[in-house]
């Protein structure tokens, strides 16, 4: 044979035996290729199932899996669509209150019981598992004056209470609004009178009483938050304490480490102010004495005023400069009729006010002493 043309022929069939191989391998490549995208295309499926990702932005009802529990016979299931029924979607006509880490709404549940739902901002609580423990811990508290929690809903980053609804609100209202709305209509407008000196008594025991509750559980609550319109009236005017937003569960030495400032301007201890990290019960001591000195004078404790100097002065100050003078019944809310009170009464309450928000936290009593005291005052 030619030596030229066998040349040819080994070229031909050895370019034909590459382009063999390479078609082959480029056929099994396209094949594994096609069943991996396969096996892609079904995964996700799965995954949304299991997991329906992150919420829409401030669509609670956009989840379809989520948790709900209730601490009282007397509701049944509630769910979380529910809640949003019930409260038109959380509407701002429904808000009843402003409390720490959310808004307030009253509602009617389906069952029956009209109810204060509030729906907690979405950095209140930083997990499901953190939000169910305390929940579960203040669900069980029982106590007269305390506001009691009913249930609660959680779905995604949403967080939902369900609280008792104490009829006349917030003892801030009563203080300072004279006047609120009838839920038939807006227009028909109820006038508040002012409270009576022996109905602003009995409240300063319950938000004392309360308090004691709290600081004396085999594991302590530190409430961190007290102040007016966190303290709820029923329709016998007994005081309930409201929102625990702020609460801390402590252990050991009635003491939480936290580097959260807690609290609002006028109640805050001075050692929150000064940078402590120290969360105590004599916190709480320190804003009960404000809140009683607020009760008795009718006068907001973070709102500066004119003094005798002219000279702009807070209610803390201003009752020790006054007690200094032994000046008590002027000190007294100008809305209360002075005939009849007892003297003697009013200078001692002055004085155990005045004693709790004492600067030096070692000073203060227990809200157990406190309680002892009135109980002795008013007796």
């Amino acid at each position: 044979m030619n030596p030229t043309l066998q040349v040819v022929l080994a070229a031909a069939a050895t370019f034909f035996l590459v382009s063999l191989i390479l078609a082959s391998m480029i056929v099994i490549c396209k094949g594994g290729s096609k069943r991996r995208r396969n096996a892609r295309s079904v995964l996700p499926t799965r995954t949304r199932t299991r997991n329906p990702g992150p919420p829409k932005p401030n669509t609670a009802h956009s989840l379809s899996i989520g948790e709900s529990a209730t601490f009282d016979p007397i509701l049944n299931h509630v769910s979380m669509q529910e809640l949003i029924d019930v409260t038109r979607n959380f509407s701002p006509d429904l808000i009843i209150g402003d409390g720490s880490f959310g808004l307030v709404y009253k509602a009617r549940l389906n069952s029956g019981p009209i109810v204060a739902v509030k729906k907690l901002s979405p950095d209140a609580f930083q997990g499901l598992r953190e939000f169910r423990a305390e929940m579960e811990t203040l669900g069980k508290i029982q106590n007269p004056n305390i506001v009691k929690i009913l249930g609660y809903c959680a779905t995604g980053r949403d967080r939902v209470l369900i609280y008792e609804f104490v009829e006349k609100g917030s003892l801030d209202q009563w203080l300072y609004d004279t006047s609120c709305s009838s839920d038939e209509s807006p227009d028909d407008v109820e006038f508040r009178p002012p409270l009576s000196w022996s109905t602003r008594m009995k409240i300063i025991t319950g938000v004392a009483k309360g308090l004691a509750f709290m600081h004396n559980l085999e594991t302590p609550i530190i409430h961190r938050d007290i102040k007016a319109s966190n303290i709820l009236l029923d329709d016998d005017f007994e005081a309930h304490i409201a929102d625990f937003g702020l609460a801390r569960r402590i252990e050991g030495a009635h003491s939480h480490v936290s580097t959260q400032v807690a609290g609002t301007m006028g109640y805050m201890p001075p050692e929150y102010l000064h940078g402590a990290t120290m969360a105590t019960v004599v916190g709480d001591v320190y804003s009960f004495g404000v809140l009683t000195l607020e009760i008795l004078a009718g006068r907001r404790p973070s709102f500066p005023f004119s003094g005798d100097d002219g000279r702009e002065v807070r209610l803390v100050e201003w009752v020790g400069r006054m007690v200094g003078q032994n000046r008590y019944l002027e000190m007294v809310d100008a809305s209360i009729s002075k005939d009849g009170l007892d003297g003697r009464i009013v200078e001692e309450i002055f004085r155990l006010g005045l004693k709790c928000a004492d600067e030096k936290w070692k000073v203060r009593p227990t809200m157990n002493e406190v309680v002892e005291e009135l109980d002795r005052i008013l007796a």
